[in-house]
This record gives structure tokens, sequence and C-alpha cells, in this order.
């Protein structure tokens, strides 16, 4: 396993764990890795509830409650679309974290407004609701790694706040 995804993921879980707060994962365009980095590390069913690939927009719909209104009228990669996932996530989990994944990780599949490599981000939990939008170079599996190193990171970032907010 690549060492910069292994270390965010085990300093991730050492948190977790020691709070007894569980990760859930909603993921399209990078198939379940999260899930997988996560769940590579000995001792992860401590802090890892469930991951949920939801590639197809039917998927998104139906595991995660994303709403249909919402795929047509902002797209598969969108804001609206990953703040739903990760809502939908948590829902469907017992977890108090969530990250949501779904871009355009190439090499087809990209338009104007959407090129190969947009990427939209969501993170919820402990009193957080935020989303964020990347344009990641390279190839399709480039794409999926910095995606993947990406929300781990900054998973851990509000993780770490949350540790020290009364």
């Amino acid at each position: 396993m690549d060492d910069q995804l292994s270390s965010s993921a085990t300093d991730l879980g050492v948190i977790l764990s020691a709070r007894g707060e569980l990760l859930t994962t909603a993921e399209s365009c990078t198939g379940g890795w999260v899930a997988k980095v996560c769940t590579d590390i000995a001792g992860s069913s401590d802090w890892f509830d469930a991951g949920f690939i939801s590639y197809s927009n039917h998927a998104k719909r139906t595991m995660l409650g994303v709403a249909e209104s919402t795929l047509e009228t902002h797209g598969a990669v969108s804001e609206q679309t990953v703040l739903e996932m990760a809502q939908g996530a948590l829902r469907q989990s017992r977890a108090g974290w969530a990250v949501a994944i779904s871009g355009v990780a190439g090499p087809t599949g990209g338009s104007a407004d959407k090129p190969v490599g947009t990427v939209w981000f969501a993170w919820a939990g402990a009193n957080l609701l935020r989303a964020e939008q990347q344009l990641f170079k390279g190839d399709r599996e480039s794409v999926r790694r910095q995606s993947v190193a990406f929300v781990l990171d900054v998973l851990l970032q509000h993780v770490r706040a949350a540790e020290t907010t009364p």
C-alpha cells in the first residue's frame, strides 16, 4: 500500500478508535479505494463501519438517497451530489463521520465545465458538512490516487480539529 495513504489512514484509525467513533465512505470514481485503504489496516473494524460504492446514478439514489432532482439539475459530479452522498452514508450506517467522492477520472467523460480530473469531495460529522472541488492532473490512476490521498488528509484534519473542540 502507498505509504502516504497508509499513514493517513493509520493516523485516522488511531484517533477514531480511541474515541469510539466510526467512519463510512460513499465513493463513485474511486470505486471503494478509500474503504480499501482503511480496511487494509489490521483492527480497522474498530473504527470503520461501511463503504458504499455508488458508481451509477441509480446507486447514488437507491443506496444513499441522493435526490433524482439533484442529479438531473447538478449532475453526479457536483457539490450538491457529494453532500447528499455523505449525508446518505451517515443515515445508512452507524458511523459519525463520512466522506464522499464523485469525479471524472478519465480518460473520457469530461466536459468544458467538468474536465477530466474534476473531483468533488464531501466530509460530514461532528457538526461538519463541507464540500470542496479539486482539479487533478494525470491519468485515471493518478486522479484516483490523488483523490484518495486528498480526502483522507482533509478528513484527518477535521477529525483532529474535532478532538480539540469542546
